[in-house]
């Protein structure tokens, strides 16, 4: 039986029930019993099994490990999975020594920062030998690891913001970056006005670096979620977001051309194509990962090294099935509707604390979310589709603290913003979110149902039409009488 390592580099025996995948180091194999998660082995409905025994309870385990903190399998280089904390917390500690010695500490700011920079290291380097990885491997666990940690760690920072006054915060920031003192949220690109000049200048004006952004960022969303209908619902709930809190924030504002046509059609809905384009791109290609030991050429070892970079296998997602259950239905629509408030939250913080759309907490913020958000839809996917899984995996437990702490940090630092909140439009949005997740969600069901019969009658069809061929009267079939009829 083949040597496989878990994700810790700690190398363990194959049990016969490891994902079918190909390795991040190189040599594909195949398990005598493969185990594949998520969509492809998800039931429609609920199965109910007989066996209620050890292999159920082994099964339902092995699930959540492998979404939590996936294994690593055929791994060609040794060396870069193999566990090294001995040399690690040596090489820490003699760093932390030397920059704590030789550096100077004669400013405060530069002595706290140093600090803090510190221990996020420390936090980080724990967070490689003690965190899961999640549900990915590439371009190693290690990384995901690190993303892990940091997730933790932004969401400390938030339990510790929340106990502090605005002006403490506002000051944090200010020591971050004093240039903020300077900038005011009124000072910000306006967009809805003179919606009567639709001149090209005047569009061309508004595709601006944040249309680029919009375009990325649901090419992005595409890639993480998968579902035409699911990613439509986002974009067209949205733009009703936006319209019911403009009274709150100016730069919701907008044209309706710009909200229609620029936002909607063309940034959303290529970013959408596109995203969904690389899907299907991906999903069609063939994994075969050769071990870069086995490549003779140098050219073919840096292909190999950079393909590490690229996904080591790829599934089809099916959110939504004809047979879905009442509690797979209400679990897309709530992922829809979290998708807005992670959306309405970088708005927020953003507004209430005094950022300028392109400043580097801005902007590093977005890349972090972006990067936590990754694992954790596919934890809750699987959690979602697959009855097996009776556990949301780490990465999304901590990202849903994340979500929720935001939203609390906004609410409680921006009470002067929401008491001008109008308690009508709360409850409209509330009610038009729900009704258009529920209707997308259905009209999504029933065109995978309706789906679902074409390719079911396709081969009754051609059945009946073999039936029909073989019954027809052909010329051999027929008596002379009726032959010379025919003639």
């Amino acid at each position: 039986m083949k040597k496989r390592s878990n994700s810790r580099g700690t190398p363990t025996a194959g049990d016969g029930e490891q994902q079918e995948h190909a390795s991040s180091g190189g040599d594909q194999s195949t398990a005598s019993t493969k185990y594949i998660s998520g969509a492809a082995s998800a039931p429609a409905t609920p199965i109910k099994r007989n066996d209620n025994g050890k292999r159920r309870k082994e099964e339902i385990a092995q699930t959540f490990v492998i979404v939590n903190e996936r294994p690593v399998d055929d791994i060609s280089l040794d060396f870069f999975y193999k566990p090294h904390t001995i040399t690690l917390l040596a090489v820490s500690v003699l760093a932390v020594m030397y920059f704590a010695f030789v550096r100077n500490e004669a400013n405060i700011d530069d002595n706290l920062w140093s600090g803090l920079l510190c221990i996020v290291f420390f936090f980080l380097i724990i967070s490689v030998i003690a965190f899961p990885n999640g549900p990915f491997t590439r371009p190693h666990p290690a990384i995901w690891r690190i993303l892990f940690g940091c997730s933790v760690l932004y969401l400390l920072m938030l339990q510790f913001l929340m106990f502090q006054n605005y002006s403490t915060i506002r000051n944090i920031f200010y020591w971050l970056d004093p240039k903020l003192k300077n900038f005011h949220i009124d000072m910000e690109k306006e967009y809805g006005v003179n919606c009567s000049d639709i001149s090209w200048e005047r569009v061309k004006g508004h595709l601006d670096v944040f249309a680029w952004g919009h375009f990325l960022g649901w090419a992005f969303k595409a890639i993480l979620i998968r579902h035409m209908g699911i990613l439509w619902a986002i974009s067209v709930m949205w733009e009703i977001t936006e319209i019911t809190f403009a009274h709150l924030l100016p730069n919701f504002i907008e044209c309706w051309w710009d909200a229609l046509i620029l936002d909607v059609i063309i940034c959303n809905g290529l970013g959408i194509w596109v995203g969904l384009k690389i899907c299907q791109i991906l999903e069609m290609r063939e994994y075969k990962w050769a071990s870069i030991k086995d490549i003779s050429t140098t050219t073919g070892k840096i292909k190999r090294a950079m393909l590490q970079f690229t996904p080591e296998s790829w599934s089809a997602i099916r959110w939504l099935d004809p047979k879905s259950t009442a509690m797979r239905f209400a679990a897309v629509i709530q992922l829809v509707i979290f998708w807005q408030v992670t959306e309405l939250n970088t708005f927020f913080l953003k507004h209430i604390f005094e950022m300028p759309p392109d400043h580097f907490i801005v902007i590093g913020r977005l890349i972090f979310i972006g990067l936590f958000v990754a694992p954790s839809v596919r934890q809750y996917y699987v959690y979602v589709t697959d009855t097996r899984c009776k556990r949301v995996g780490t990465q999304c437990w901590v990202y849903g603290a994340i979500m929720v702490s935001e939203a609390i940090l906004c609410i409680k630092n921006g009470k002067e913003l929401f008491e001008r909140t109008q308690a009508i439009n709360i409850v409209l949005w509330l009610t038009v979110q729900v009704l258009i997740s529920v209707s997308f969600v259905y009209v999504a069901v029933w065109w995978q149902q309706r789906q679902l019969k074409k390719v079911s009658s396709i081969p009754a069809l051609s059945k009946k039409q073999g039936d029909s061929a073989q019954n027809s009267p052909s010329k051999g079939n027929l008596s002379p009488a009726k032959e010379k009829k025919l003639k």
